[in-house]
């Protein structure tokens, strides 16, 4: 029987004229950035930079 996580994370950006937002499945979002980097970069520190899905404070879904 294989387990499944609850809320899992899975981060992509997605543009909107000249602004980059990170989101995930989780409800999370960040910011818009006008550079992707930062859009990723957000997306990473909402992961804990370990790419694992462990949730921890961020922004919450609205």
């Amino acid at each position: 029987m294989s387990e499944q996580t609850p809320h899992a994370h899975s981060t992509t950006t997605t543009e909107n004229g000249s602004f980059c937002v990170a989101r995930c499945a989780c409800g999370w979002y960040g910011p818009a950035r006008r550079a992707r980097a930062r859009a990723r970069e957000d997306a990473e520190a909402h992961l804990g930079g370990t790419g694992d899905g462990t949730p921890h404070a961020g922004r919450p879904s609205v």
